[in-house]
């Protein structure tokens, strides 16, 4: 016989532990979160503020998926993938927490913008606790060298003023320990008997009776299938490219391509899949005189590097990061070469285990511990992307990764910021501070100054930065798939509460912005029902 929760959350990543969290503090329901990966003890390196680089080449914790052919970035497959496990992506990312800037959120619906979500921002962070890390010579020369072109220094980034500033992020760590959404919310908090939290739990779909009104949900567990019952209401919070693809296996999404798949429609909504944004980035390698002494990607600036934009005056459109080689160089190799060289056909065989081995030995020598030592990259990431992907279900079966298409430069004015960002950068690098430190190209080399040159090497390295965003936008028109207090319109007892409901993605990261946006969920759905139980009082 199923089991009855009051509510069930599907995702136990950043959004989706403090959305169980804060509804489980009510000791009167029954919660479950859902998490299809594994166990955070299961990988500890998810625990461990210097473990980020080693989750990030673990396959247990990372979603390997790509992307569709991108026409416009060499007709590659790129890398998609994100964080599995408790914690989600913010068990395996480098710990950056940012809010983002003032202009982006107020280019959300009502309710939602910079003064509406600032004291919420304020009372998550009184249990994440982020703060930041010192700086060492490269990240001072760093922050020399953008002054001198024109950027200032901020010590707050959390002031919500993110125009032409360089700083030290905030970031998500305490002592030697990750400090994600689990360790906080759940690990770390006064035990909930009423939180019951499943992990290896991979979803199937959601159960709909008449209404349509959410009854259940199916997932399968150590090769068995489980349904349980719900009484009041399921939380998606799988991310940008799960919880599209669990909603249209469930018969939600855009009826058409449901039947192509035979899945058969039950809420016909077009924009399930849709309005899907990301974070492009390429990265400019420099080879430094003195040993680059920093271990974390903690030095950010934000900017307007395409002055002929449409964008608001003072909104910042790309972000650069400041990434010492020493902190990941092996381990972000690891990961990202075998999708780059390897066909499709021999991904997942034993030549990428091979391949991997082979940069591990190779990285593993004294001269290139010795090289690795030595760099540094500038990474440019374009960060107000006005191409619009999507991705749609390639197969009815839940183990499918879904068809997923970022779109990456469809736009014609996303190339040309990005051009403008890499050029940034280059006079970054020249300037005073990072001359005196070394400041050698390496890639893309000194001869690269044309826009033909510097297209060229974009198409050719351009990655995600792993900030999807926008598959079930959130808005006040119709064709918004949400509603303001983040219902699934069109179906009872269903809320989508993570970064997919951004309508428009921040110029920063969105790790934060998804606690934020969990946060709201929980706090909306007690209010829900705390309503009801006061009218029937009443």
């Amino acid at each position: 016989m199923s089991e009855t929760f009051d509510y069930v959350v599907v995702g136990g990543g950043s959004a989706g532990c403090v959305v169980a969290a804060q509804l489980a503090a009510d000791p009167r329901v029954r919660v479950l979160l859902l998490e299809c990966g594994p166990s955070a003890d299961e990988n500890p390196e998810t625990l461990d503020a210097d473990g980020y680089k080693h989750a990030f080449a673990n396959d247990a914790v990372i979603w390997d998926r790509f992307s569709q052919p991108q026409p416009n970035a060499g007709k590659q497959r790129l890398f998609m993938g994100t964080g599995r496990g408790l914690g989600g992506s913010g068990a395996v990312n480098g710990m950056v927490y940012t809010r983002g800037a003032r202009e982006d959120w107020d280019e959300w619906p009502s309710g939602w913008r910079w003064d509406d979500v600032r004291e919420e921002f304020e009372r998550l962070e009184a249990t994440l606790r982020p703060h930041q890390r010192p700086g060492t010579h490269f990240t001072e020369a760093c922050i020399a060298s953008a002054e001198a072109c024109g950027f200032r220094r901020s010590e707050d980034f959390h002031d919500g003023d993110l125009s032409n500033t360089i700083g030290y992020e905030w970031m998500s760590y305490e002592g030697q320990a990750r400090r994600s959404s689990y360790v906080a919310f759940i690990r770390d908090a006064p035990a909930r008997p009423n939180l019951r939290v499943e992990t290896h739990a991979r979803v199937h779909r959601i159960v709909l009776d008449e209404g349509p009104r959410v009854s259940g949900v199916r997932y399968e567990q150590g090769g068995t299938l489980k349904s349980v019952d719900v009484r009041r209401e399921v939380v998606m919070c799988a991310g940008s490219l799960e919880t599209p693809k669990l909603l249209m296996l469930s018969g939600i999404g855009p009826a058409s391509r449901l039947n192509a798949v035979g899945v058969t429609p039950i809420v016909d909504v077009p924009e399930i899949g849709q309005n899907l944004q990301d974070h492009p980035n390429v990265t400019l390698f420099y080879k430094s005189q003195a040993e680059v002494d920093a271990y974390y990607p903690q030095l950010y600036s934000f900017g307007r590097a395409n002055e002929a934009t449409d964008l608001p005056a003072g909104q910042s459109d790309t972000c650069l990061v400041y990434w010492p080689a020493p902190s990941a160089m092996k381990q972000a190799a690891k990961r990202m070469l075998p999708g780059k060289v390897l066909p499709a056909s021999l991904f997942d065989t034993r030549a990428k285990a091979w391949l991997r081995s082979a940069v591990d030995v190779a990285m593993s020598t004294r001269t290139a511990e010795n090289a690795i030592a030595h760099m540094y990259g500038i990474v440019v990431i374009l960060g107000k992307p006005k191409s619009r992907g999507q991705l749609w279900l390639a197969s009815n079966d839940p183990r499918a990764q879904a068809a997923i298409d970022p779109a990456y430069f469809t736009h014609p004015e996303d190339m040309q910021t990005m051009l403008a960002g890499v050029r940034w950068a280059q006079r970054i690098a020249q300037a005073p501070a990072l001359a005196e430190f070394g400041n050698k190209p390496l890639m893309p080399g000194k001869r690269a100054t044309s826009d033909a040159a510097l297209r060229k090497f974009v198409e050719k390295n351009v990655m995600t930065t792993f900030h999807f965003a926008g598959t079930c936008r959130m808005g006040d028109d119709a064709h918004a798939p949400v509603d303001l207090r983040l219902r699934l319109r069109g179906v009872r007892g269903l809320r989508i509460a993570d970064a997919s409901i951004t309508p428009s993605t921040p110029v920063s990261a969105m790790n934060a912005p998804s606690m934020l946006i969990g946060y709201r969920a929980a706090r909306e759905i007690t209010r829900d029902y705390a309503d009801a139980a006061s009218h029937v009082r009443t």
